[in-house]
């Protein structure tokens, strides 16, 4: 794709939704089955995306989650570094995640037990990492895997130049059904006609493109995001799978080579009618060498809400796709 002196195309043979070339035949089951499985058999380490790493400065409230069944409390201790562990207070069970943050020390709002992060009155920590953007907790107990030192973190652009949101949404479903939607770009320009047109495969599992992206499982999309009418921005981007809860779409060619949009499922554990439930977390980091990214940058807070908003509409068309899978699946039901 060639470098436009401005991002946008215009689209001169546009066709209706109901005339764009059907991808079923193309979107075979056994390639997204396989894919998903290969990416289910990654190390992860124990690692779990609990929460931006945004949220957690000074005495911000303590990020908190269910994960697996564990409540879990992040926050920064004195001194500023990460420091987490179990949710549950030791002494009378309360919830730690509505407690306050003073000077880095976490202060139980039912008795007052404080804790800075070190072993305490029958409070352990847990290994927390905070990659500059997302914030992970290591769960041995939930993983059953051979823990690693840290989380296997993608590669993103440089910080300094990037623009980061992070969107989190909760489904009814199972961390596959969310990478087994993302495994599945076939879907984009049919599901989600108001930002993808224009969506072609051009490289799945095994293929060339994806092999010279560094991975086997990548699948390489041509797609062109939708802005207004006829105006689109044209990309080619992979969808590679780093770790079993991860998916990750890097853009290549075009505007924002570079830019990347990982998906992270966090398994929360069941619900009231014993389905299980899981959070999406999906972290947005875009970049660009054109000289008004710099602005951009600088209206982060301003555009931050905007990011999050389109990715909550793909996402609530998304995890009804992930949700209908793990229905279908846990009745039987599934094709094939």
């Amino acid at each position: 794709m060639n470098r436009r002196r401005l991002p946008l195309s215009l689209r001169h043979r546009a066709v209706p939704w109901e005339r764009q070339r059907p991808t079923w035949r193309e979107a075979r089951p056994t390639v997204i089955a396989g894919a998903l499985k290969r990416a289910q058999a990654r190390p992860s380490g124990n690692w779990y995306v609990v929460g931006a790493s945004r949220a957690l400065r000074g005495d911000a409230k303590p990020a908190s989650l269910t994960v697996a069944g564990q409540e879990v409390v992040v926050w920064r201790g004195p001194g500023g570094h990460l420091v987490g562990g179990p949710g549950i207070c030791p002494h009378l069970g309360a919830p730690l995640r509505d407690s306050p943050v003073r000077c880095g020390t976490l202060v139980c709002h039912w008795h007052g037990l404080a804790l800075d992060g070190s072993p305490y009155a029958g409070w352990s920590p847990l290994p927390v990492h905070d990659d500059g953007v997302l914030v992970w907790v290591r769960l041995d107990t939930a993983g059953g895997e051979e823990p690693l030192d840290a989380p296997v973190v993608p590669r993103r652009p440089e910080p300094t130049r990037a623009l980061t949101a992070v969107y989190t949404g909760v489904g009814v479903c199972e961390p596959e059904d969310v990478l087994a939607n993302r495994l599945d770009p076939w879907h984009g320009a049919w599901f989600h006609p108001y930002s993808f047109v224009d969506l072609t495969v051009v490289d799945a599992p095994g293929g060339p493109a994806c092999a010279a992206d560094g991975g086997a499982d990548g699948l390489t999309i041509d797609v062109s995001f939708k802005v207004a009418g006829r105006l689109v921005v044209p990309v080619r981007a992979v969808f590679t799978a780093p770790e079993p809860r991860t998916v990750v779409m890097r853009i290549t060619e075009g505007e924002g080579a570079g830019s990347v949009v990982e998906t992270h499922a966090t398994p929360l554990g069941a619900d009231e009618l014993g389905r299980p439930r899981t959070a999406v977390i999906e972290a947005v980091v875009t970049a660009s060498d054109r000289p008004g990214f710099a602005a951009a940058r600088r209206a982060a807070p301003l555009l931050r809400p905007l990011v999050r908003a389109v990715a909550g509409r793909l996402w609530r068309d998304d995890l009804a796709y992930a949700e209908r899978r793990w229905q279908l699946r846990s009745t039987g039901r599934f094709p094939g």
